[in-house]
């Protein structure tokens, strides 16, 4: 899914990123009044997340949340039928929602100061250069949303 994340939401964007969902964060696009925020979601074809009512009324597909803390913000979005699984492998920038390749240059001399040196595999950010690998960070986003998912289900209404 493509989704785009109002100014409000800035903290979900890595959590949708980390599950494979191609994630824009208006602020990250310097889209912050309404107008602006409509126009990327209709150019883009992407689904509005946000907590503003009015927006969300004003967009074609939109999924309003209610909870302003991160957790519950995943619970509703969970509710509302978004899928947050963890990809096996990251696709997408966690800072900036580039494209991620396997880094080879993370095998060589050339690794970044801020890579431990056991981390592998390495992705690197075709956009910003960052570098990510599946580290406590890495870990503690996948327990939050398997916890996440855990509780959705044992509320979801039986069908």
């Amino acid at each position: 899914m493509r989704y785009l994340l109002d100014a409000m939401l800035g903290n979900l964007a890595t959590y949708l990123r980390l599950c494979g969902h191609d994630t824009v964060y208006a602020l990250d696009r310097d889209a912050e009044a309404d107008e602006s925020v409509l126009g990327l979601v209709a150019d883009e074809g992407r689904t509005l997340v946000t907590r503003d009512e009015h927006l969300a009324a004003r967009a074609e597909h939109a999924v309003l949340l209610r909870n302003r803390d991160t957790e519950p913000q995943l619970r509703e979005l969970a509710a509302a039928g978004v899928d947050l699984t963890p990809a096996d492998q990251p696709v997408h920038c966690g800072r900036c929602n580039g494209r991620l390749v396997r880094d080879a240059a993370a095998d060589s001399d050339t690794r970044p100061d801020y890579v431990p040196d056991d981390a592998e595999p390495v992705w690197r950010c075709r956009n910003c250069d960052q570098r990510f690998w599946k580290g406590s960070h890495w870990d503690r986003m996948v327990a939050t949303l398997a916890d996440v998912r855990d509780t959705s289900e044992e509320t979801a209404p039986d069908g």
